[in-house]
């Protein structure tokens, strides 16, 4: 692993700049996810509706913990389960800029398997934004040279495409755990 490159992306998230970046699945743009400056600059670069609500990376079920009321045993469960990258939108949110939670208080988040995402979550210290990087209609890129070069020039920093062979060049399975406990298969 590049560990220059990984120092390069914390920096940027940590003065509140904003990254193209691989992941477990389709490339992202992200930010620090508790900083609601940079968030609003996501929606800007993405010309995205800002009451459309994107996820969250975590490291794990412990810093997951300190973004959600609570995690039900469901959720849980499909955690213990996962053999694919899967968001959880789990509901009452907190600690996060009210800007990234969608209008029901909920929040998608997902705990990445990938070296880079975790790194990089382990030396910030706090969830980062990942939403696809692409202009908001468009489709999603399903590879490093899919993305729009305009984009790319948009953000602070473009990690450069060192890890594409990890990522799953599709979008995760996303499931909903109402309040009540119950799971709602989104997108499988």
């Amino acid at each position: 692993m590049n560990n220059s490159v990984i120092e390069q992306a914390v920096a940027v998230l940590e003065r509140g700049g904003t990254l193209l970046y691989p992941t477990d699945t389709i490339w992202g743009i992200g930010c620090d996810a508790t900083n609601a400056s940079a968030v609003e600059k996501i929606y800007s670069i993405k010309q995205r509706d800002p009451n459309k609500s994107m996820l969250i990376l975590c490291s794990d079920i412990e810093q997951l913990k300190h973004y959600v009321s609570s995690v039900p045993s469901a959720a849980l469960d499909l955690l213990a389960d996962d053999t694919r990258p899967t968001t959880i939108i789990y509901p009452q949110a907190r600690n996060l800029p009210l800007c990234l939670v969608a209008n029901d208080g909920s929040i998608g988040i997902r705990i990445p398997k990938m070296d880079f995402c975790q790194a990089v979550l382990a030396r910030l210290g706090r969830p980062i934004v990942s939403t696809s990087a692409n202009f908001s209609g468009c489709p999603s890129p399903l590879s490093y040279a899919d993305i729009d070069t305009r984009l790319m020039q948009m953000v602070d920093y473009a990690v450069p495409n060192l890890w594409n062979s990890e990522g799953a060049a599709s979008g995760s399975r996303i499931v909903k755990v109402e309040p009540s406990g119950q799971i709602v298969i989104i997108r499988n």
